[in-house]
């Protein structure tokens, strides 16, 4: 079995092992597939393992912005992990997402995640749950009775506005001090937002994406930076109630939208789960946003058999995180435990998962920095 770089001659034969492990795309979908992964072959982004000159899986590490505590850094989205039918069960998986691993940390991230089909596996290389995406299900009548001030201007969108679009999520999501939230690069934010299917409406701190599904519509995203453009993008998507009875919206666990509402009860709350893993742990910590008001250090040793473990101090102060390697042991995390730690799972729940052990006195510093409550909107 050999590692390399996938090329474009190399793209039917992707296509061939997507259709037999997801299904083959939808009518019309492919070119926009090519056009959408192109761009990955010349970054080194997309792997794959050959028995020989056969395909036997491959995977792609999308280039993505992520939020922690409103802080944004580089983080390597795992997505198209597929292997053959035939070879399943001879570690093909194992050895691509071990491969994927080196190369995202190669190529500079020190953050991962990804949304898995099956946990053992993804597991096994050092990744661990840690968010969710949010899908709930709102009568669109309850939207359209949300009433906007009138003073919000909106204006369709389409690729051109992709540079801005972004610029929208960099501001809103930092202001919200949001946790585990992505942004595509500008390049891909073109390309979906020139889906003729979708209905695009950018303000100046927002915007919203949806279309019709079946009788229903659905919100891909819709990020709001004050309360007078949550509620015209929000009554926006309402309008369609005359003809739409339920709206499916990916939103933040927290969003304002589930206080806006005039009636909430037995709420259905779909979770895609995500995981996540740290690749450079002295990266990752000074990255990542702190709450201002926390000052507090702590020692932690991370046992990470791909990357290299160690033991370091980290020191939290002003909404920045510092490390510095030390000999001296600390509180002992796994690869795993510390990537659901940076995620905001609580020290508790480390040690009665076997995840965590070692010196306690660092916990309640450990929780209060890493506080958080991650969620994605966008599904890779």
């Amino acid at each position: 079995m050999e590692i390399r770089n996938l090329t474009p001659e190399d793209l039917d034969d992707v296509l061939d092992v997507r259709r037999r492990s997801f299904g083959p795309l939808p009518p019309g979908d492919t070119d926009r597939w090519r056009r959408a992964v192109f761009p990955a072959l010349g970054e080194g982004r997309y792997l794959g393992v050959f028995d020989g000159s056969r395909l036997a899986g491959a995977a792609r590490l999308r280039r993505f912005t992520q939020w922690w505590h409103g802080k944004p850094q580089p983080m390597a989205g795992v997505a198209g992990v597929t292997v053959n039918p035939e070879d399943r069960g001879r570690g093909v998986g194992t050895l691509l997402m071990r491969a994927v691993v080196e190369r995202a940390a190669t190529l500079g991230d020190a953050v991962s995640a990804l949304y898995p089909a099956t946990t053992p596996i993804y597991r096994s290389i050092g990744y661990e749950h840690a968010g969710a995406q949010h899908k709930v299900r709102l009568p669109a009548e309850s939207l359209r009775r949300i009433r906007p001030s009138g003073q919000v201007k909106l204006r369709r969108m389409g690729p051109a506005d992709a540079a801005e679009l972004v610029s929208v999520l960099h501001r809103v999501h930092a202001a919200a001090r949001a946790s585990g939230p992505v942004c595509w690069d500008e390049d891909t934010w073109s390309l979906w937002l020139g889906n003729p299917d979708d209905f695009l409406y950018l303000a100046e701190d927002g915007y919203v994406i949806y279309r019709w599904r079946g009788d229903d519509m659905q919100v891909e995203n819709l990020v709001a930076g004050s309360e007078e453009t949550t509620r015209a993008l929000w009554s926006l998507v309402g309008s369609a109630s005359s003809i739409a009875r339920k709206v499916v919206a990916a939103v933040a666990p927290d969003d304002p939208v589930l206080w806006m509402t005039r009636e909430r009860s037995n709420e259905e709350d779909r979770q895609a789960r995500w995981m996540f893993r740290v690749l450079d742990v002295a990266a990752a910590v000074e990255r990542r946003g702190y709450p201002a008001y926390v000052t507090c250090d702590a020692v932690v040793t991370v046992d990470d058999p791909l990357r290299g473990g160690g033991s370091w101090r980290l020191e939290v102060a002003g909404g920045a995180g510092a490390v510095t390697p030390v000999e001296e042991p600390g509180a002992v995390l796994s690869v795993n435990g510390f990537s659901a730690l940076y995620a905001g799972v609580p020290t508790a729940t480390l040690r009665l998962s076997g995840l965590m052990s070692g010196d306690d006195r660092y916990d309640e510093a450990l929780d209060t920095a890493f506080a958080a409550k991650p969620y994605m909107l966008d599904y890779f």
